[in-house]
C-alpha cells in the first residue's frame, strides 16, 4: 500500500515539505522571541502593559518583547532576561522591552530599553559579553550603550 505522500506529484510534494518547514520556522521564531524574561522580584505595585491588557506584575510572570513595565510610588521590579541580563526599574518607573533577541547557542544578540521615566539598574548579561553594542537603553533626551557590565540609569519627570 503506497501512502498518500508518496502518491502525490513531485511538486507538491516539495510545497507541502516547504509548508510544513516555514510553520516549524514560525513557530521556532515565535516561541524563541515571545518569553524575554521573568519577574524575579515585585515589591509595591507592579503592572505589566502588554499590547491592550494591563497585567499585576508578579513574581514568575514571563515577559514578552514590547511589554512595559510600570511601578507605583512603592513599586519595584527585578527581572531576570533569558541571557542572564538583571533589570531592575525603581519607583515610579516607566520601562519598555523595546526588543530582545538572543541565541542561546552563539550568545549573539540584541537588547534594546526604553526608560520613559523612573530608574534603572542593569547588570548586563551574555549578549553584551559577546558584543557590548548590542545592549542599549533609550531616555527620552539620549541613547545609553552598555561600556560595562553594570549602570544605572535615571530619568525625572
Amino acid at each position: 500500500m503506497q501512502s498518500m505522500e508518496r502518491s502525490a506529484p513531485p511538486a507538491q510534494r516539495r510545497r507541502r515539505v516547504a509548508g510544513v518547514a516555514a510553520l516549524c520556522a514560525a513557530c521556532a521564531v515565535h516561541s524563541a522571541t515571545a518569553q524575554v524574561g521573568q519577574i524575579k522580584i515585585a515589591r509595591g505595585e507592579v503592572w505589566i502593559d502588554r499590547g491592550a491588557q494591563t497585567l499585576p506584575g508578579r513574581v514568575g510572570l514571563m515577559l514578552e518583547t514590547a511589554d512595559t513595565l510600570r511601578t507605583g510610588a512603592d513599586g519595584a521590579v527585578g527581572v531576570t532576561m533569558r541571557d542572564d541580563s538583571l533589570v531592575s526599574a525603581g519607583p515610579n518607573s516607566i520601562l519598555s522591552l523595546a526588543r530582545f533577541e538572543f541565541d542561546t547557542v552563539s550568545s549573539q544578540g540584541r537588547f534594546e530599553t526604553q526608560l520613559k521615566r523612573g530608574t534603572l539598574a542593569v547588570v548586563t548579561g551574555r549578549i553584551a559579553k559577546q558584543s557590548p553594542a548590542a545592549v542599549t537603553v533609550r531616555t527620552p533626551t539620549a541613547v545609553l550603550g552598555a561600556r560595562g557590565t553594570e549602570f544605572v540609569v535615571a530619568v525625572d519627570e
